[in-house]
């Protein structure tokens, strides 16, 4: 789960990289874009770091690992969004949506590990 050289999760350095790589879109985003699509989208990003970056380092995972899960599908509606005004070009959101969908698995995978065998059934539509 984690790269060599490293403490953190594999799933903090990927959301690091695409957190990068939207700050990065955010500011070729027009000027009349930036504040409101742009400036909620680098909040989110930076949100769901943050989030990550705690859950790697406290005990109690599972509250923080759903905050980041929230945060990554909201990331996602912002993005289709900046997509549908012409903000990213197709080739930004396939990259985009490939990497949301890649981080939100491992995040998904990070919850299931955390609490998936002490889950009871009534929980999760069981007996």
């Amino acid at each position: 789960m984690k790269p060599p050289g490293t403490d953190m999760p594999i799933v903090v350095t990927q959301w690091y990289a695409y957190a990068k790589w939207v700050l990065e879109r955010v500011e070729g985003f027009p000027k009349s874009q930036r504040f409101i699509p742009g400036q909620r989208l680098s909040n989110h990003v930076m949100d769901v770091l943050e989030t990550l970056v705690k859950a790697s380092c406290v005990r109690d995972k599972s509250g923080l690992l759903r905050q980041a899960n929230e945060g990554i599908e909201i990331t996602r509606g912002i993005i289709r969004m900046a997509h549908d005004r012409k903000l990213l070009t197709p080739k930004q959101f396939e990259f985009s949506a490939v990497a949301l969908n890649e981080c939100g698995r491992m995040v998904g995978g990070w919850i299931k590990s955390r609490d998936g065998a002490t889950t009871p059934l009534s929980a999760i539509g069981g007996a």
